[in-house]
């Protein structure tokens, strides 16, 4: 038999189940036309991973980071990067304090739950790298001292063309360490037409839908969305794939599991505690194009595209 507590628990789920469309509703508010890009990005949150947007100058890569930071409830810090940065500027600094006779830390804005590191790939190489322990590990150490992040943590970094002045390439490393690089591409005709009337919300004025708390709790049932043996071969065959076509190296284990936690955020968004091929087959450009490099494609292809197509799923 059902306990109450149980039923109190299930219901309670339930009702956190439904935020996940009120929260899908107000970002789409903000950034319209854009749905596909939107469940992608609150999927990446979901799945506890880290999020890369490349686009173009003013396509309001920054407007979805902090829309998803209100919306989420979570506190938030946009970062400017510049040629000049040092990792101090994003992690903090030691200062010695006469009066304490000692050194005593000052925080760095990578101390909120989000961080926006806007147009990443115009800082330096050392200082793109500062993050790598933050987004890998939750922590940063500095002067051997071991800090811990807030929890959640996340980074969304927006990053122009590499063909644009004054960039530099993340390199494989850091790129690995990004659950998903998504493009948002110019609105669509009515989409511009209800921009231009003011159609479009405000991210100041978007209210928390849940809070962190609540999106933890989403986070661990994304975990328990299950998955057959037949899917995760099917995830397997395309991992694969990758590394017998790319130029360089394929997909690593870190990306298979980015791509098993990314494919559940979507079958959970969809309302389904259950794995689809078609979940894996979603979000598979989005975790895969970034992490491997091929140069012999045609005008308009992608490799991704093409182990898609090359690897049926295994029933």
């Amino acid at each position: 038999m059902t306990t109450q507590s149980q039923q109190d628990s299930q219901t309670s789920m339930h009702s956190l189940r439904g935020k996940v469309s009120q929260v899908l509703s107000q970002l789409e508010q903000v950034l319209l036309g854009k749905p596909e890009q939107i469940k992608l990005a609150l999927a990446c949150i979901l799945a506890r991973g880290h999020l890369l947007i490349e686009d173009l100058p003013g396509m309001g890569k920054t407007s979805l980071s902090q829309a998803l930071a209100n919306t989420l409830g979570m506190s938030y810090q946009r970062i400017q990067f510049t040629s000049d940065m040092l990792p101090a500027d994003i992690l903090g600094v030691s200062i010695f304090d006469k009066a304490k006779n000692q050194f005593v830390f000052h925080k760095g804005p990578v101390f909120n739950q989000m961080l926006l590191a806007d147009e990443i790939n115009r800082a330096s190489p050392k200082t793109q790298s500062a993050l790598l322990e933050a987004m890998a590990e939750q922590q940063i150490t500095l002067d051997g001292v071991t800090h811990a992040l807030p929890v959640p943590f996340f980074v969304v970094a927006t990053q122009n063309p590499t063909e644009q002045s004054g960039t530099f390439p993340l390199p494989e490393s850091q790129l690995d360490r990004f659950m998903m690089r998504i493009s948002l591409g110019y609105p669509s005709h009515d989409a511009q037409l209800n921009m231009l009337k003011g159609q479009a919300l405000k991210t100041q004025d978007l209210r928390p839908c849940i809070s962190p708390d609540e999106l933890q709790m989403l986070q661990s049932e994304v975990r328990k969305v299950s998955a057959s043996d037949a899917l995760l071969n099917y995830l397997i065959a395309l991992v694969d794939y990758s590394r017998q076509h790319a130029d360089a190296a394929g997909l690593s284990p870190r990306a298979s599991l980015a791509l098993l936690q990314a494919a559940k955020a979507w079958a959970y968004i969809d309302e389904r505690h259950y794995l689809l091929p078609e979940d894996i087959q979603a979000v598979f450009s989005a975790v895969a194009e970034h992490r491997i490099r091929t140069s012999h494609l045609a005008v308009g292809q992608t490799l991704a595209d093409i182990i898609l197509a090359s690897v049926n799923p295994i029933s």
